[in-house]
């Protein structure tokens, strides 16, 4: 089959390998050097299993910033453009899917659109009803940053939200794609398959806002959080996984997610999803406070993603720390080889070396083996050493 991926991103890219075992995929990107190195069989994101595939797989894959080629004739196309969060409008910005869907749809009409990016609940019902089509499908993705594609390979679940026959293809093109057997399949309403994606997506925000905050106790008491996590994790009800303390939650998911919902709320009662909103706000102003009464003369700043082989700095939390030390005005320089563009004017240091030096208190979300002769320096709350 011929299938268009128009967005190559975390999960863009995903699909477009998962898929391209199989089938012919025309990728969509307004980023030309994402479609150069990809048509070079390079990847254009941090994910180790994307680039082993692209070089060493036959994979009938290439890219362009033709959006008309590409979706021309094509059985499916997937859209996975991104749907930041308006916190003006209090709704993703949904512009991006709703032009591709549009111009889809006169380019090639009787190809059947797959919506990956995250959306509102009730907007695919929206848009069958806008465009006058039932081949409009959301399947959300549930998908890690730098594990994206072995997150399409060993599915937890394949989620479709729809019941017709072009549903069903499309499961079976990714059940085709996937090295798991017995992949869990569930077709449901689209606004259903909306709401298990925001809720889900909640639910680890919630996590990890009740570990950190056993966390910001444990650090209020003198206790170890180490112990204390490790003796609530044993319990089997709640599991010895997503429970190591952080910064707060971040990514381009949790942050946009955790307000979307909360939006679609609205006059509904609720308790506990405004409170995963907010403590991750409190967490921040707990950390910076911490931190403040160190009275360090310069805190550095190691790396800016959220967690290990990740490259993405969206919505990372230690922005939020970082905004609030710059309040206080602490004199802050960052370590990251991966910035390309600069978004503090703060002084951002190429030398890990000079870095250490530089700085008394250096801020890690997650530790690394290449501060192990600064740990002394070190303030982070990655208890377990893993993410």
């Amino acid at each position: 089959m011929k299938i268009a991926v128009v967005g190559l991103g975390y999960v863009g890219l995903s699909n477009a390998v998962l898929l391209a075992q199989n089938n012919k995929v025309v990728g969509v990107d307004l980023d030309p050097s994402k479609v150069e190195k990809l048509n070079s069989k390079i990847s254009p994101i941090f994910d180790r299993d994307i680039t082993k595939f692209l070089q060493t797989k036959a994979l009938d894959i290439r890219a362009t910033t033709d959006l008309a080629s590409a979706v021309s004739g094509s059985d499916f196309t997937i859209i996975s453009t991104p749907t930041d969060y308006d916190e003006n409008s209090q709704y993703f910005d949904t512009k991006s899917v709703e032009t591709v869907i549009g111009e889809t749809i006169k380019i090639s009409p009787d190809t059947t659109i797959i919506i990956k990016s995250t959306i509102p609940i009730g907007f695919t019902h929206e848009l069958r009803s806008r465009f006058g089509s039932q081949k409009i499908i959301f399947s959300p993705e549930f998908l890690r940053e730098g594990q994206a594609l072995h997150d399409n390979l060993y599915p937890s679940r394949i989620i479709i939200g729809a019941k017709n026959k072009e549903a069903k293809k499309f499961a079976e093109l990714l059940q085709q794609g996937a090295l798991k057997d017995d992949v869990t399949v569930k077709f449901t309403g689209s606004k259903e398959a909306e709401a298990i994606k925001l809720f889900a997506n909640n639910y680890l925000a919630m996590r990890v806002s009740f570990f950190n905050e056993v966390d910001t106790f444990a650090m209020s008491k003198g206790l170890s959080s180490e112990e204390i996590i490790a003796g609530v994790s044993a319990d089997p009800r709640i599991g010895d996984h997503y429970n190591n303390p952080s910064f707060g939650y971040g990514g381009y998911c949790l942050p946009k997610d955790t307000k979307q919902l909360l939006a679609n709320f609205n006059a509904i009662p609720q308790n506990i999803f405004s409170a995963i909103v907010q403590s991750n706000t409190t967490r921040m102003e707990f950390l910076a406070q911490s931190i403040l009464k160190k009275q360090p003369k310069t805190v550095g700043i190691y790396r800016l993603a959220m967690k290990t082989d990740s490259d993405n700095f969206r919505q990372s939390a230690v922005f939020g720390i970082i905004d609030r030390l710059l309040k206080a005005n602490v004199n802050i320089v960052i370590y990251e080889p991966e910035m390309k563009e600069q978004r503090y004017d703060i002084e951002i240091e190429a030398s890990l070396e000079k870095f250490c030096k530089e700085a008394d208190l250096i801020l890690a979300n997650r530790m690394a083996q290449e501060l192990r002769e600064v740990v002394h320096k070190v303030f982070t709350r990655d208890i377990f050493k893993r993410d």
